[in-house]
């Protein structure tokens, strides 16, 4: 059972109506990829989008990876099913079995993996906005990669974030530099379609918290959303 989602209701012809259907749309995509080429004109539109994503003090902290080659992806897909292993177990009974259902990476099946990284020495040592929050750096590269991941829901692609990865390992594969920060990679990829409720809650591992359960007025309120 999943818990209905309140739309704000536009008429149909406005720009906001696209926007709110794309991000109702977006799913963590796993087992839908054709594995059809991405257009040039399409990836760029993309990039370009996470390009364009807002960053503290400007520093745009980000790179991307395109990553095409098949024995670098199956390399990656080899480390990534061994994590899955060392975390299913530590699952017990249901837990274990639920897990045993849900697929975690389409890493061979997509396109192409996207990964982005997070180089916290761009624009330093004045970074404009981050001397008393670290993270903030970190902060403006995960909007990129929610600008990425809804402009290719906008055009019909399906984006799968993996997370099943030692930093160490991805760094090693990829020759990134010792200091930036493998943040993602991003399964890419026109799908044959986007399913209508999330693969987490189809298997009933976790179920979405209603709005009122996460919205607090003035203060915070103390175990609104367990």
């Amino acid at each position: 059972m999943t818990t209905a989602r309140r739309v704000p209701q536009f008429p149909a012809s406005t720009p906001a109506a696209d926007l709110y259907d794309v991000i109702q749309r977006r799913r963590d995509v796993r087992s839908e990829y054709t594995g059809g080429k991405i257009p040039d004109d399409v990836l760029d539109r993309v990039l370009t989008a996470a390009h364009s994503a807002p960053s503290v003090g400007l520093s745009q902290p980000w790179d991307f990876v395109l990553v095409r080659d098949e024995s670098t992806r199956r390399a990656f897909r080899e480390h990534v099913l061994a994590e899955r292993s060392v975390f299913a177990a530590q699952l017990r009974g249901e837990r274990a079995q639920t897990f045993s259902k849900i697929k975690v990476e389409g890493i061979v099946e997509s396109s192409m993996g996207v990964v982005v990284t997070y180089d916290p020495d761009r624009g330093s040592p004045e970074v404009l906005g981050r001397h008393a929050i670290a993270d903030a750096g970190l902060y403006s590269v995960c909007l990129a990669i929610q600008n990425l991941w809804l402009s290719a829901t906008a055009e019909g692609l399906g984006v799968g974030w993996v997370s099943f990865y030692r930093e160490e390992f991805l760094r090693r594969l990829l020759d990134i530099p010792t200091g930036v920060r493998p943040v993602a990679w991003l399964c890419v990829g026109p799908v044959r379609a986007l399913a209508d409720t999330p693969d987490l809650e189809r298997h009933g591992w976790r179920r979405r918290l209603p709005l009122e359960k996460v919205v607090h007025y003035e203060k915070y309120r103390h175990g609104l959303a367990r």
